[in-house]
């Protein structure tokens, strides 16, 4: 009896012996498996992209994307490239242009208003329409205001939506067809050392604070490459033709938000 009791509780500690070697084995072949997988996976090629800004390359997976863009930090993401563009606006390029002056560096920022159709931001989102005037393909038969501009090709560098969003159309090494027939200060044909800005607006209504954040923002950084800037309104400039930015234009606002010195507003800080 106690011969028998030995074998049996001998070929139990054989099967349980035998039955942890083979889970530390197959333990063993999992683990290879993982750790083949995991050094494949940091073998394999990553994506690279290319800075907007900078043009260094960099993993896509550390870099910044905007649209179709890439960029290596939020310095670059918020600076001109060296073609003009600002990294975060949106880019909607514009046929409405052409070369500046030679040597010509801007040194004056002109504020516009624009609404199409007139009023029509107080109702829906317009935005989409002023993008597309500005890149000549507005469709004119969809609001009767339209026909009256149709044979307009005008652009502006920037635009200010009411929600605040920036776009870009013209290059600010590129002269954009914003102002027309203006004179700053005695100088002619403003076009050629100016920066166009348009806030989505129709003169008579309030602008957003969101507006007046990105204004300021996008005042800061341009004056980064541009340290020269002044400002006037397109009123200023043109006063027998033009009204904008309008009486609903703050310029305090615009000059505290962005930290602007008062020599830099010729025309003053009054609303006109």
């Amino acid at each position: 009896m106690i011969k028998w009791l030995l074998l049996f509780v001998g070929a139990s500690l054989f099967y349980l012996w035998l039955k942890g070697k083979k889970q530390a084995e197959l333990r063993a072949t999992e683990n290879l498996k993982t750790g083949a997988q995991k050094k494949a996976e940091t073998l394999k090629p990553q994506a690279m992209v290319q800075c907007q800004c900078c043009k260094v390359h960099l993993p896509q997976a550390d870099a910044i994307a905007l649209e179709d863009r890439f960029y290596c930090s939020g310095d670059h993401l918020n600076a001109l490239d060296s073609e003009g563009w600002l990294g975060y606006a949106a880019w909607r390029a514009s046929p409405n242009h052409d070369l500046r002056p030679e040597a010509c560096v801007p040194d004056l920022a002109v504020i516009h208003h624009i609404s199409l159709p007139p009023g029509e931001f107080k109702n829906r989102s317009s935005t989409q329409f002023i993008v597309d005037f500005f890149q000549n393909r507005l469709n004119f038969s969809l609001h009767p205001y339209f026909a009256e501009i149709a044979n307009q090709k005008v652009s502006s560098h920037f635009l200010i939506s009411r929600a605040g969003e920036v776009f870009q159309f013209v290059s600010t090494k590129s002269k954009a067809w914003h102002a027309g027939v203006s004179s700053f200060l005695g100088r002619e044909r403003c076009n050629d050392f100016s920066i166009g800005i348009e806030l989505e607006g129709d003169g008579e209504t309030a602008f957003e604070e969101v507006q007046y954040s990105a204004l300021s923002r996008l005042v800061a950084d341009l004056q980064l490459t541009f340290p020269d800037l002044q400002f006037a309104g397109h009123s200023d400039i043109a006063p027998e033709r033009k009204t904008d930015p309008g009486v609903q234009f703050d310029w305090k606002k615009m000059q505290l938000k962005a930290g602007i010195s008062d020599e830099k507003f010729p025309y003053g800080l009054h609303s006109r």
